[in-house]
């Protein structure tokens, strides 16, 4: 979806901070029990549901996500705690780290080893490199001093989550992050302003639009019309005409780390990204709509989280999906006003099927408690939609049992990081949403195109060192010349540098592991 971009009520609501703060530097409970079942007097249930509580000791999960503070995010560990102590004899403890924040206070946090439990990480925000780190716990391995915890305590995941989710997740045959069931494709387009476009007399114009190029008039128009102060396009970092939801590259497993196949097509070369005809053509584009005012100018710095809602924002990219624009609408108070604008092929790769998931960090001191609350977030309807949409009364009203309105607290909590949790076919629908979202979901999934890498993800280790230094380089020049901020020539001045530093050995490896994965498939 948006990630960092729109994802979702992302900058609403601003006491992160200090919520972070604490919630990472506590002591977990327990703190000199060892990192197995056994050592923390753990049960072994056939489900994370069915355990006796009274066998378990008492544990603090804490449990960190993406995405914007909320400010009854107190009030709904409670009830998430009162509900789940009797079944797991646990609590959980709500971290979050802003849009934005995230890429660059993860990699200190998994540094310092601070204690955590359930994380979340994704193909495109360095899962592979982080494996790579030790930084979270294989999950399938029965040789691990932990065991294998998604057998022992994940079993209603194994049951309901599609094996090409986990096979996307996999590094070296070994599963670290257990993938949200959601949609498996991605489709790149844009989300806009429909209010706004019928004012100006667009509507019409944008149902014309086949390509990023076709959105230059349009874009002329709004900031003709709207005036200084106003932003045509929103871009940032993250989200931009290269993002792999809209350049259709398959970074096999890792964004951070050049070296893709295309995913809308059949080869199994892997390429540079400099040596993609595409890349190149939408760096150009980009800094043209740059120079001519269209995009924000602070797109290769800005954290801002959902920039529709604004005000001052026509447009802003997107990865898309049945339904988006309006639950994109409603978790920024906007319903009615958003329209979606798809501008190239479903596809599915690795970066769909791994991008987003819940890691069992190897700071963790209770894997297995950890596993058991992975485990209920994709199986108990009651505790996902707790923790997706508040309290009931609250911050949802039912209007049926499977569908809600927001509540006269909603403003109070709406994290919209269903996409990052557990089951959401399990979700509630709201109700100006359509209440076939999830059947249409099912079909987006089956009628998209896959990658020739599907399920392929890197293992980093025999070229960790030069990646770390591609990775290094890579922040230097991404986010500059893919908002259109610096000129496309600096793209040459990149690719040069990761030559010299070992890009031929990683696309050399990246090669070597592709064609040994495709020739081990049936």
């Amino acid at each position: 979806m948006f990630r960092t971009s729109l994802k979702n009520a992302k900058g609403k609501i601003a006491p992160s901070t200090a919520l972070l703060a604490m919630s990472l530097l506590l002591a977990a409970c327990g703190g000199t029990q060892n990192n197995s079942a056994a050592g923390t007097g753990t049960a072994s249930p056939d489900s994370a549901g069915n355990s006796a509580a009274a066998e378990l000791k008492p544990y603090e999960v804490k449990l960190l996500w993406e995405g914007p503070a909320q400010k009854d995010v107190l009030a709904v560990e409670a009830k998430i705690n009162e509900y789940l102590q009797p079944k797991i004899n646990a609590t959980v403890k709500i971290s979050t780290l802003d849009w934005g924040q995230y890429d660059e206070k993860m990699p200190l946090l998994i540094a310092s080893r601070e204690p955590m439990d359930i994380v979340f990480t994704a193909q495109w925000n360095g899962y592979a490199n982080n494996v790579s780190k030790g930084a979270f716990l294989p999950l399938n391995d029965t040789g691990a001093a932990t065991g294998d915890l998604l057998e022992q305590y994940g079993k209603d995941i194994s049951s309901s989550l599609d094996s090409a989710f986990l096979k996307g997740s996999s590094v070296g045959g070994k599963i670290y992050g257990i993938p949200t069931n959601k949609e498996m494709a991605a489709q790149g387009g844009v989300l806009y302003r429909s209010d706004i476009a019928e004012e100006l007399g667009l509507t019409e114009a944008l149902n014309n639009v086949k390509t990023v190029a076709d959105l230059e008039p349009i874009l002329q128009a709004v900031k003709e019309n709207k005036g200084a102060g106003f932003t045509p396009l929103f871009m940032s970092k993250s989200s931009n005409f290269n993002t792999h939801y809209m350049a259709q590259l398959d970074f096999l497993g890792d964004d951070t780390i050049d070296g893709a196949v295309r995913k809308d097509g059949e080869n199994t070369t892997v390429i540079s990204r400099f040596e993609d005809p595409d890349y190149m053509a939408q760096i150009e584009l980009t800094r043209k709509f740059f120079e001519e005012g269209l995009i924000n100018k602070d797109a290769a710095t800005t954290s801002v989280g959902d920039p529709l809602s604004s005000g001052n924002v026509f447009m802003a990219i997107a990865s898309l999906k049945p339904g988006w624009d309006k639950e994109y609408a409603i978790s920024v108070g906007m319903e009615g006003k958003i329209k979606q604008l798809e501008l190239g092929p479903a596809t599915v790769s690795t970066s769909e099927t791994a991008g987003a998931m819940l890691a069992v960090s190897s700071t963790s001191k209770d894997p297995a408690r950890a596993m058991m609350v992975i485990n209920l977030l994709h199986s108990d309807k009651y505790l996902i939609n707790l923790i997706n949409f508040g309290i009931e009364g609250e911050h949802y009203t039912k209007v049926s049992d499977n569908v809600i309105t927001s509540g006269p607290k909603a403003a109070d909590y709406t994290p919209g990081v269903a996409w990052e949790l557990g089951n959401q076919f399990l979700n509630y629908t709201f109700e100006s949403e359509d209440p076939n979202k999830w059947e249409q979901t099912k079909v987006f999934n089956e009628s998209a195109h896959q990658s020739p890498a599907l399920g392929f993800i890197f293992n980093v280790e025999p070229v960790k060192s030069q990646a770390a230094i591609l990775i290094n380089i890579s922040k230097q020049y991404a986010a500059a010349l893919e908002t259109g901020a610096i000129d496309p020539a600096k793209a040459q001045e990149w690719y040069d540098k990761e030559k010299k530093n070992g890009l031929g050995d990683i696309l050399a490896e990246k090669q070597k592991q592709l064609d040994e994965f495709l020739a081990s498939k049936p």
